[in-house]
């Protein structure tokens, strides 16, 4: 028989030609084919994590027709997919500075959860984490779909762009997904990828370190009593492992104490973890979970440690850095320490300098009063019209971006460019060309908080 006949029959037995009988309900369907179609917005947001989901609500709630496209499964990116549900940081010096949107939807993840709100009102000195809020994350996502839902925003899972080109004033992209080819037109686009990754395949510049941040694979340990470890035993035997190399003690900082006392929380290290590509992506989540069950196995063979076990593991290791755009303004690190306030401040940002080696990291906390802010600019790249970002890609130098990259910041960014691209698409203009006043006017009508100082109108 030739190949290709063979083939043919294979195909013809597989979908059930070849049985005598179908049961009831049961037809004969071809093999799948893709779903073309073409679809127009007015403002497209690629990528759901923090900040895309808020710019998406903003954007609808605004009353714009809006397309969020993700290409996981779930809205919420670091804080649900990551595992990373514990965002912030919402107040500075016992004032909230980052409202709206996305404080809504955490105050609702916490009511729902019976959660509690950290004391804002007492300063969280050098440890910063007691400011952050700690929420069910899987409940997070799933009120993040119901908030894009009741704001109108069609929400397309599984979905990355291939294509993107400007056209008469409009952006045309091309997304491919399971079973899915779809051109999108849009008048306003916004990259929330976290990598810049649209902004790129549109064809402008984006800026990365030679050597990136390493990821983490947030994980639960359980099945031992850490006070009744005898830690001194456990670290020499820990470093023995390290020497004889069944150990890599930059996976978890050179710190198997600290494993074990936060039982998993934000402790480990991916060096080189990459999720700008599905490709770097496997490796990251490769290397993550390969690391993780060859600790777990070292760590049942330790004294108090025998009934170790996995209480639970994110589904992806979530990535600190890759990618930021060439905006028109560049945050740097001597902007953020200072507070320094633009003509087109749009957000506030409040967290330490927080860049993660192999050694680990050591936060370089702002020095008091302090309440970095992001211009409008910093959300726009060279070159570009009709076209934003918003989350850890804003423009800004490596050091800013250690800072400006986390959840309660993202969110505010999210809000602004959600609202910029609204007055855009609203007035035919560019982003850049909204006026400072009806952007201000119109944040705040969603409850957003923008920086004062001398706004030009």
């Amino acid at each position: 028989m030739k190949r290709r006949s063979a083939l043919a029959t294979l195909g013809t037995m597989s979908l059930g030609a070849a049985s005598p009988t179908l049961a009831t309900g049961e037809f004969l369907q071809a093999p799948y084919k893709i779903n073309k179609q073409t679809l127009k917005t007015d403002i497209l947001v690629i990528g759901g994590g923090t900040a895309g989901v808020v710019a998406a609500i903003q954007a609808g709630r605004a009353g714009r027709k809006t397309i969020l496209v993700e290409n996981g499964s779930q809205l919420g990116g670091t804080t649900t997919t990551g595992g990373v549900a514990f965002p912030g940081i919402f107040f500075a010096w016992g004032k909230q500075i980052i409202s709206g949107i996305g404080w809504e939807m955490v105050q609702e993840a916490v009511a729902l959860n019976d959660d509690t709100l950290p004391n804002f009102s007492i300063p969280h000195g050098k440890n910063h984490p007691k400011h952050q809020v700690r929420l069910n994350g899987q409940l997070y996502a799933m009120l993040l779909e119901e908030k894009c839902v009741e704001a109108g925003v069609q929400i397309r899972f599984y979905e990355t762009p291939t294509q993107i080109t400007f056209q008469k004033n409009n952006w045309v992209v091309e997304t491919v997904g399971k079973g899915t080819m779809t051109q999108i037109t849009c008048n306003q686009l916004i990259d929330c990828t976290g990598n810049a990754y649209a902004t790129s395949i549109a064809g402008f510049d984006v800026l990365r370190e030679s050597v990136t941040q390493p990821g983490t694979l947030m994980f639960k340990l359980g099945g031992y009593d850490f006070n009744s470890l005898d830690v001194k035993l456990i670290q020499a035997r820990y470093q023995e492992a390290i020497q004889k190399g069944e150990l890599v003690k930059t996976d978890f900082r050179n710190n198997i104490i600290g494993l074990l006392r936060s039982a998993g929380d934000n402790i480990q290290h991916v060096l080189g973890a990459d999720s700008t590509t599905s490709e770097t992506h496997t490796i990251a989540n490769i290397k993550g979970r390969a690391s993780l069950l060859q600790t777990l196995r070292f760590l049942r063979t330790l004294p108090g440690c025998e009934k170790t076990k996995l209480i639970d593991v994110q589904n992806e290791t979530a990535v600190r850095e890759t990618y930021r755009i060439d905006g028109h303004y560049k945050i740097t690190q001597a902007d953020y320490v200072t507070g320094k306030v633009f003509d087109d401040s749009v957000s506030y940002s409040y967290y330490p300098i927080d860049v993660h080696d192999e050694n680990g990291v050591v936060p370089d906390h702002l020095a008091e009063g302090i309440v970095p802010t992001v211009p409008l600019r910093a959300l726009i790249p060279k070159n570009s019209r009709n076209f934003l970002v918003a989350g850890r890609c804003v423009s800004s130098d490596r050091l800013a971006n250690s800072a400006l990259r986390v959840q309660a910041s993202c969110m505010g960014m999210g809000q602004a460019a959600g609202a910029a691209a609204v007055l855009a698409n609203m007035q035919n203009k560019t982003p850049l060309d909204v006026s400072m006043s009806d952007l201000r006017k119109l944040m705040e009508e969603h409850g957003g908080i923008v920086p004062t100082g001398n706004q030009k109108g």
